[in-house]
């Protein structure tokens, strides 16, 4: 679990970095702002949501790591 939390974290970095060029060299910086706070579902919601979701797989994977060595 711990490398696929790893791997949400990155893709994570990609997306957002990917957003922020883009947006921002059309639309403007508020405009990428703005699209954390809005009622619409965006890129911006999935990147907070997919590294939620990568800090959790890196807990339990290290919990389960962990209980792996004990065990031996």
């Amino acid at each position: 679990m711990f490398p696929l939390g790893v791997l949400f974290i990155v893709m994570a970095g990609i997306i957002f970095l990917r957003n922020l060029v883009l947006i921002t060299t059309e639309l403007g910086f508020e405009f990428f702002v703005d699209n954390f706070s809005n009622s619409e579902i965006t890129n911006e919601k999935f990147v907070i949501i997919m590294i939620i979701i990568g800090i959790v797989l890196i807990y339990f994977g290290k919990i389960k790591r962990k209980n792996f060595y004990n065990e031996i």
